[in-house]
């Protein structure tokens, strides 16, 4: 048992400790109550930051490899634009309808294979996100349209006449994809270089009045977008181009001067029932 000095030192302890207020208390509930409340904010927060970063990977994620097979469709586009290339620069007086007919096939099938394939890629999503990753293909596609429509016709193909074929390709519900008029520019530049490369042929295999249809052809490419480059908010591309563009002019002219002035120790005379052009009518160029 407790003796009686026990119990009242107990007692006199208890009398002798600071008693909290009802008011305190009440404070220290709500801080409890305060601090669960913003935990459970924190924890919260948290989660939503987790599903949004989850997001933005998979996002990131599925547009990466979009565009890895992007440029693997800009890269079968270019390989195959420059097969048509190289088809129609095997012109001569003897095979023309056999070789444009067999480039035009193979541009059509550039066109439905691979070209359609890099549409399926973009449509329904903003594809100028993606520009840089697929603009080589296109700007090679351009080339070789406008190539094999040249020694075709004799005459340019326009952006519209290269979109008009595109259309077929696209989903009706979704909106097209469309070339647009900066990378149709931009290959229409790399063409003059392979009608410089024709025109030099031509003069050596002595169609000389063709050499001077593509001369006057390259030399209006190059004097119309003299005046479109200045006003162009992206051309750094386009001016590098047109460097290379007025060698080419340069060289053609030369090529055709040289001819004129001194052709008989460049070339054999040719007769007088000679076509002048085997490739274009005299009525096809102005």
């Amino acid at each position: 048992m407790l003796s009686c000095s026990s119990v009242f030192q107990r007692v006199a302890f208890m009398l002798m400790a600071p008693k909290l207020k009802p008011q305190r208390l009440h404070q220290i509930a709500e801080t409890g109550a305060e601090q669960l409340v913003k935990k459970a904010r924190t924890m919260t927060a948290e989660s939503s930051m987790k599903d949004a970063f989850s997001t933005y990977a998979d996002y990131l994620n599925n547009f990466n490899e979009k565009r890895e097979r992007v440029v693997k469709a800009s890269r079968d586009i270019t390989m195959n634009s420059k097969k048509v290339i190289f088809q129609v620069h095997r012109l001569s007086k003897d095979n023309k309808e056999e070789v444009l007919e067999k480039a035009g096939k193979d541009l059509e099938a550039v066109r439905d294979q691979h070209f359609a394939r890099l549409m399926r890629e973009l449509q329904g999503t903003d594809f100028w996100k993606l520009r840089r990753a697929y603009s080589p293909g296109v700007q090679e596609y351009v080339e070789a349209a406008t190539f094999y429509k040249f020694c075709l016709s004799g005459t340019l193909c326009t952006l519209d006449d290269i979109n008009a074929t595109l259309v077929p390709l696209s989903d009706p519900s979704l909106e097209p994809l469309q070339i647009n008029i900066l990378d149709y520019i931009l290959g229409l530049a790399d063409l003059t270089g392979e009608l410089m490369r024709m025109a030099i042929g031509r003069i050596s295999d002595g169609e000389i009045e063709f050499a001077q249809r593509i001369c006057q052809f390259v030399r209006q490419i190059h004097r119309e977008l003299m005046l479109v480059v200045p006003k162009m908010d992206d051309s750094y591309d386009m001016k590098s181009k047109m460097e290379v563009m007025l060698q080419s002019v340069i060289k053609i002219e030369n090529a055709c001067f040289s001819v004129h002035v001194r052709g008989s120790e460049y070339i054999p005379l040719l007769g007088d029932d000679a076509p002048t052009s085997y490739l274009l009518g005299a009525a096809d160029v102005e």
